[in-house]
């Protein structure tokens, strides 16, 4: 353990702490919606948004190569397909929510396709495995700025409509007949969750924020009775999970991410079956 901390002060490890400070930031937009996500029981859906944004990223970069759209960033391409992911998959599940799987599956799937064969079209290499298991070691100042950003956002909405979250994160039906107009409240929080899976996906990787999302809330929904408690427990569960991985990964010379889930996972299980 003091080695880590001894790296952490060390000049020359300011990646180090980077990953360290984007995990404790993004703590909090991931313990808000990932409480909304797993109490509405739509971590399928997360996962879906976060497996289509490859199309975007494809497109970003064929658009780049091809058409010398170079101001268009994957980063735009990735928001652009989330967003869009998110509110088709939200209009099905409003109008049509016995096929709502079916067309998740398509969108997971097609996403993915997609911007594969837009990788293989675009001249030079980019390597999917980026945005599929990303680096948190390779996080820079304008990134934790970026995130800093998005955690602001996201905890001014969900604090301003924290009494209308909780009404259609607890009983949708019951929220609308008092009068909330919950399909715009559903839009809202997909289209939060496709910005926080966006701009933090490049860096810790689609499979890392989705079990960051998810799991988290999932042991805290063990602990807490109270969506505010879920909340509290996501937060510092996703903090600690961070700073945890990240010092086995480093005392262990094992890949960041990788080490994080499962830290995640195991915790999981134990409380799983601790109860």
């Amino acid at each position: 353990m003091m080695e880590f901390f001894d790296a952490l002060r060390d000049p020359h490890a300011q990646f180090l702490r980077n990953a360290l400070w984007i995990g404790l930031i993004g703590a909090l937009p991931f313990g808000l919606i990932g409480t909304y996500v797993v109490v509405r029981r739509i971590s399928y859906i997360a996962a879906a948004i976060a497996h289509s944004i490859l199309g975007g990223v494809g497109f970003a970069a064929f658009a780049q190569s091809q058409w010398g759209w170079q101001a268009f960033d994957p980063t735009y391409g990735a928001l652009l397909a989330a967003i869009l992911s998110a509110l088709v998959i939200g209009w099905v599940n409003l109008r049509f929510a016995e096929r709502e799987d079916t067309v998740i599956g398509i969108i997971w799937v097609s996403g993915m396709a997609i911007g594969l064969i837009f990788l293989a079209k675009s001249p030079g290499y980019f390597d999917p495995m980026a945005f599929l298991f990303g680096d948190i070691l390779l996080v820079g100042q304008g990134d934790l700025w970026r995130v800093g950003l998005l955690a602001g956002i996201v905890s001014l909405i969900c604090i301003a409509l924290s009494p209308q979250i909780t009404a259609i994160a607890l009983d949708p039906a019951f929220a609308r007949i008092r009068g909330l107009r919950t399909q715009r409240l559903h839009y809202l929080m997909l289209i939060l969750t496709a910005l926080t899976i966006v701009l933090l996906v490049q860096l810790m990787g689609i499979i890392l924020v989705v079990a960051l999302l998810t799991l988290p809330p999932a042991i805290a929904a063990m602990r807490s009775r109270t969506l505010a408690g879920m909340v509290a427990i996501a937060v510092v569960l996703n903090a600690l999970f961070i700073f945890g991985g990240l010092w086995l990964s480093y005392s262990l010379d094992w890949p960041s991410g990788p080490v994080i889930i499962l830290l995640a996972t195991s915790v999981f299980l134990l409380s799983l079956f601790r109860r």
